[in-house]
């Protein structure tokens, strides 16, 4: 099978026409364009194919009999014919990339799939920025494989994090920190946090996150190491006795080189900030930029978020 893109872009083109948004703004000065999604299988106009409505898109034969799935436009999520595994999907990666991890969690798509993004448009920064999240979505890392991302508050790492495990079919979202049934404030960013997540991801509610790194192979998504921490401090005294401390980080560390599952940890970057003005402020600093350290030292991958822009760090 012979896929040809004619333009992969949403029906408007990319960049929009009088759109004044920095993605298209940056394209248009650098003079590049996509067109409208426009599509040839072997060599024959995708709409000449034979095809079946389905919901958010069509089921389409071939004319060599491969089968591909196509999101119908924009925003759409195209379902599978039950039973049905594609050889190519078309789909809309930009808006909704979790929908590739639902087809492969169905068995719609399986490893000699082949995936491609289209209805591109101003939804991403740039191409480049599609290129880097697709090299998550369509070439999966070979377990162990330990991504540590570091940020300060509302720097977007959480997201990031959530972006890079989006495509996969069965993720742990390990959540560290405490319920506070006192506190809404509280309460209402985890359920922020809860709703942004793929309905189909496991939650696990702990802070025994040594035990799943050792007895998991899936994707784990660990939010975050900073809340882990305080919560050891607070179970073992540790504000005031940080040996007590230090045998739960070597414990974690150990359990981190040793998983053999896919993982990504969001954590504190705790060294731009002002010094802590009290001593269990200054301790927590220490002990958290430590384990960072450490985890950073045993990683695969390594970035810091800003502004919800990831750095790689070598």
């Amino acid at each position: 099978m012979n896929i040809h893109f004619v333009g992969s872009s949403g029906p408007r083109g990319w960049p929009e026409p009088d759109c004044r948004c920095a993605s298209c703004s940056t394209l248009r000065v650098a003079g590049r364009r996509f067109e409208p999604t426009r599509v040839e299988v072997d060599d024959v106009p995708l709409a000449e194919c034979s095809q079946r409505p389905v919901p958010g898109g069509y089921d389409v034969e071939a004319p060599g009999g491969a089968r591909l799935l196509v999101a119908a436009g924009p925003g759409r999520r195209p379902e599978p014919v039950p039973g049905r595994r594609y050889d190519a999907v078309l789909l809309d990666l930009a808006e909704h990339p979790e929908h590739l991890g639902l087809l492969r969690r169905r068995g719609a798509v399986g490893p000699d799939t082949e995936v491609h993004a289209v209805h591109l448009d101003h939804r991403l920064r740039s191409p480049a920025e599609l290129e880097r999240r697709l090299r998550w979505w369509t070439r999966p890392r070979p377990a162990p494989h330990r991504t540590l991302l570091l940020g300060g508050a509302r720097s977007g790492k959480s997201a990031e994090a959530e972006l890079r495990l989006a495509a996969e079919p069965q993720v742990t979202y390990v959540a560290t920190a405490a319920r506070r049934d006192d506190d809404p404030e509280w309460a209402a960013r985890i359920k922020t946090h809860q709703e942004r997540r793929p309905s189909w991801w496991h939650t696990a509610e702990t802070t025994d996150v040594a035990r799943l790194l050792a007895d998991s192979r899936g994707s784990i998504l660990i939010d975050g190491l900073g809340t882990w921490l305080a919560a050891v401090m607070d179970a073992n005294e540790g504000w005031t006795d940080p040996a007590a401390v230090r045998p739960h980080l070597d414990g974690l560390v150990a359990a981190w080189r040793s998983t053999g599952a896919d993982v990504v940890a969001v954590t504190d970057e705790v060294g731009l900030a002002i010094v802590p003005a009290t001593a269990s402020g200054r301790l927590f600093r220490d002990l958290l930029g430590t384990l960072n350290q450490r985890l950073a030292a045993e990683s695969e991958e390594v970035a810091l978020v800003v502004a919800g822009r990831a750095v790689d760090l070598p």
